[in-house]
């Protein structure tokens, strides 16, 4: 589905990725883990073509999305939810949501993806008409993926969902996660949390100083003597 093949991004004299290479195929949950500054938000905004990238070709169901504008990704749907969320706080609930729909014309089907959406947070149907300035740290995480599941994804990308959140919020968001990708949507997870994302993923990337060090099975990296070391206190 999403193949990203010899990558690079420069920040100035620093390369942020040098050269990464990885695919996700459809139906799974791939994740990128590593610690500050490994490049993994920098390769989703890549991906997403939010920011320049000096060479390599990211190819999106068959069709090369390199030099694709950041718009005009988003509606082959290849959507990604921001570290950070990015929800606008002066709106309600339910105007962040239709949002996430704004490029849509077929208003039946985003009234059945509004019931879809509040099935998978029934917080977000609760506080409907609520701005979201109001919110907590867990309903802004889950009112940014529902906005982005809004948009029908086929690749949702997700940057740190767990930012931030207390440990009975982050196994919440997680099972989420899995829901929607057991439904049918395919994701690529950039996640510090290096335990949760493994146990959930099909595949998973390890990202050091912009490069792929490992690569595999999640299990078998849940138990790699060097990744346990590294980013599970192990």
């Amino acid at each position: 589905m999403l193949k990203v093949d010899n990558l690079v991004v420069n920040y100035g004299a620093i390369n942020a990725l040098r050269g990464i290479s990885f695919e996700v195929n459809q139906g799974e949950i791939i994740t990128l883990i590593g610690s500050n500054g490994a490049g993994k938000t920098t390769t989703l905004h890549a991906v997403s073509n939010i920011i320049k990238k000096q060479s390599g070709t990211i190819t999106f169901k068959g069709e090369d999305i390199s030099s694709m504008p950041a718009d005009k990704i988003v509606t082959k749907h290849l959507i990604q939810v921001p570290e950070g969320r990015r929800i606008f706080l002066n709106l309600s609930v339910k105007e962040n949501l239709e949002l996430g729909a704004f490029l849509r014309k077929d208003k039946e089907n985003i009234k059945k993806d509004l019931e879809r959406v509040y099935e998978y947070f029934p917080r977000m149907k609760e506080r409907i008409k609520q701005n979201a300035g109001t919110l907590s740290g867990g309903e802004l995480q889950m009112l940014a993926m529902g906005r982005a599941l809004m948009a029908q994804p086929d690749l949702l990308l997700l940057d740190e969902p767990s930012m931030g959140l207390a440990p009975i919020l982050v196994d919440e968001i997680f099972n989420i996660v899995q829901k929607i990708n057991k439904d049918g949507t395919t994701i690529l997870l950039v996640e510090q949390n290096a335990m949760k994302a493994l146990s959930i993923a099909n595949r998973a990337y390890v990202l050091e100083t912009g490069t792929i060090t490992k690569s595999g099975n999640a299990q078998d990296l849940l138990t790699d003597p060097a990744v346990k070391a590294a980013y599970l206190g192990g």
